[in-house]
């Protein structure tokens, strides 16, 4: 389904994403991107959504070069780690401006704005909101055109515990429907229980890629945040 073909990039002399491949096959998974700030995570990310160029390399989404196709992104989700709406706008006229740009007529998918009780504030405008309410727009809006590709940029930033259930929910809801979930996220308790796979990246590079049930077999720990912290002791002590 995704292919990462030897993806390098830099800003000058940085070097943020060295060579990276990856594959991603099947669907009902849960991909959780995750290393320390300034690994590479949020650049890989905004590869996969052609938002940034490599030097080289590409990366193929569906059978389709996202670099040369730019129609793929309609099947993509995306809520970024900051999201930045027009703060003149209201929640309501917001839902509708991305509808009507989007020109999607499909049945919308509003769980998500239902469960959050978006429609409680849909007169407010988004310069008036707080962080974490404006988190929760943007998920609503990750989720809306039933996209089979959901990639999430620390998505639980500032949200409260009641509104990171339901959107932990909603993400294993989706990924049993067969959707491929991408997320990134410094809290890794966060992930127990909702990835499926880990990709732990470090100084642009992927330190390693498998399934959550072989990494908590291999290492013999019972949670993702205790795995990793094993195989990073062990690598430091190599």
């Amino acid at each position: 389904m995704i292919t990462i073909r030897n993806l390098h990039k830099q800003y000058r002399k940085l070097h943020v994403l060295k060579n990276i491949n990856l594959e991603f096959d099947g669907a009902k998974k849960c991909i959780a991107l995750i290393g320390p700030n300034a690994c590479g995570k949020t650049t890989l990310i905004k590869c996969m959504l052609n938002l940034v160029t490599p030097q080289t390399g590409e990366v193929i989404i569906f059978g389709r070069n996202v670099r040369r196709d730019s129609e793929i992104r309609r099947l993509i989700g995306f809520m970024p780690q900051a999201a930045n709406f027009p703060g003149h706008l209201s929640v309501e006229d917001t839902f509708r401006l991305i509808r009507t740009v989007r020109g999607d007529q499909n049945e919308a998918d509003d769980e998500l704005y239902q469960s959050f009780h978006l429609d409680r504030i849909a007169t407010k405008k988004m310069g008036t909101l707080s962080g974490g309410t404006v988190q929760k727009v943007s998920a609503a809006l990750a989720f809306m055109f039933r996209p089979q590709l959901i990639i999430l940029d620390e998505p639980f930033a500032g949200l409260d515990p009641l509104a990171s259930a339901i959107l932990k929910e909603k993400i294993s809801k989706e990924k049993d429907n067969g959707k491929l979930i991408f997320i990134t996220s410094h809290v890794l308790s966060e992930l127990d229980n909702l990835a499926s796979h880990i990709v732990f990246m470090e100084e642009g590079e992927v330190l390693f890629y498998k399934p959550v049930r072989t990494l908590l077999e291999d290492t013999g720990e019972p949670a993702i945040t205790d795995a990793v912290m094993k195989i990073l002791r062990q690598t430091q002590h190599e």
